[in-house]
């Protein structure tokens, strides 16, 4: 029972944000939301939720909650960017990415990890089991295949069919997201177009629980069509995620690059320390970006985040950026987070 009412029109605040933003204004404060709660980014990210509110409104540990609600795209057939469905990349292999990270600074990650249906899980166990931070490729799947996981094939026929379209003009060009995204900026980006529809991009998510503690979250797939090998920031701990129990927690969405050469979500949680909303952060995160490299404009990166204190917010270079929250009080509810352009 999703409640679009909330779900303004980023294009109406759009303007008024940008103004805001380059004159250093502070912008409207996001949605303070009760303990426990969880918000995680896109229109996905309501079933994710849910996953994770049954863990949490039963007292159970952040942790235990995102890794829950993560699973959720990623054993979804209709999802294309995250999981066993996702677009592989221009060779034709599915490989994913996915981190974790706990109230006690504690992270796992896999990173090019192929055949395995769920990297959220291997990420823990990685954090859980082993010395390291991040396991990549064929290390990464061994270590799944050792820790029990089974080995599947994850090219689905539907994923084969788009990879085989996109042989037809083997053209790679990231766009927006698939609402307002355009291909070579003529028209709607056609169905397996990085950034088109259906390749909505990563899922993080934040929680914090009722004993007031924070974790998160973030798995993909990657751009569809990727170089072989390519990692985004979606595994990069500082990058696609960041939790600070005593500050807040960041996830962002995206371009992977242009997050991993600001260490996005890293500098969202550190400008909350310094006192910003999470909204704020996440502004000035964006900015910093299109700072240092005017031209992303064109491109698409988004954070989220979330407070020690249960305040959210979101911002993105475009509109378009969705994210979906959960408390006692909110169910089942998608924002639009404010955009620069």
């Amino acid at each position: 029972m999703t409640d679009r009412r909330l779900f303004l029109k980023a294009s109406v605040l759009a303007p008024a944000a940008l103004a805001a933003a380059r004159a250093g204004a502070t912008e409207p404060r996001g949605p303070v939301l009760t303990r426990p709660c969880v918000v995680s980014t896109w229109d996905f990210g309501v079933a994710a939720n849910q996953a994770a509110w049954a863990v949490l409104s039963k007292g159970g540990r952040a942790l235990d909650a995102v890794e829950a609600g993560a699973r959720v795209p990623e054993a979804d057939l209709k999802n294309h960017s995250v999981g066993r469905a996702g677009y592989p990349d221009r060779d034709g292999h599915v490989s994913l990415d996915a981190c974790i990270m706990d109230e006690h600074g504690g992270c796992g990650a896999v990173a090019a990890i192929e055949h395995i249906a769920h990297p959220i899980s291997v990420a823990r166990r990685v954090m859980e089991k082993t010395p390291h931070v991040l396991l990549v490729g064929e290390g990464a799947t061994q270590f799944a295949v050792e820790q029990g996981f089974p080995r599947e094939e994850l090219l689905t026929p539907e994923s084969r069919a788009a990879w085989q379209d996109w042989l037809k003009t083997n053209r790679y060009q990231p766009v927006a997201n698939s609402e307002v995204g355009t291909y070579g900026k003529t028209g709607p980006a056609p169905l397996g177009v990085p950034g088109g529809p259906g390749n909505h991009d990563t899922i993080g998510m934040l929680a914090l629980d009722a004993a007031g503690n924070l974790s998160g979250a973030c798995t993909t797939s990657g751009m569809a069509w990727k170089m072989r090998g390519r990692v985004g920031d979606s595994p990069i701990i500082g990058a696609g995620l960041y939790v600070d129990n005593a500050v807040g927690a960041a996830t962002s969405t995206g371009v992977g690059e242009e997050v991993i050469r600001n260490v996005g979500s890293f500098l969202v949680v550190e400008l909350m320390r310094q006192g910003r909303t999470p909204q704020d952060a996440c502004r000035e995160a964006v900015e910093r970006i299109l700072q240092r490299k005017p031209e992303a404009r064109d491109l698409q990166v988004g954070f989220l985040a979330l407070s020690k204190t249960g305040e959210a917010g979101a911002w993105s270079i475009q509109k378009g950026f969705t994210y979906a929250l959960c408390d006692g009080v909110r169910q089942d509810r998608l924002l639009p987070g404010l955009s620069t352009y």
